[in-house]
């Protein structure tokens, strides 16, 4: 059964980064919310259109983590 998405904000997305080993700074963290020159963000936030802040689905979160550490892993193997 999948779970039903889970939206946070920012300062949540910081604790959920914590308990994964992640720490980040607020300021860290808003700079990964934030658009670039090019109106990209380092994390797929959106604006939550009834609050109007930032927010991010967890699940997503979590697994952008484990897709970078799995083929950083695979990168490693790869290179004997």
């Amino acid at each position: 059964m999948k779970l039903p998405p889970c939206y946070i904000g920012l300062e949540q997305a910081r604790q959920v980064l914590a308990e994964i080993g992640v720490q980040l700074t607020p300021r860290q963290m808003k700079r990964a919310a934030d658009r670039d020159a090019h109106g990209h963000r380092k994390l797929p936030f959106f604006v939550d259109p009834v609050e109007g802040t930032l927010k991010i689905e967890k699940g997503t979160l979590v697994a952008i983590y484990q897709q970078l550490q799995s083929e950083a892993v695979r990168d490693f193997v790869d290179k004997d």
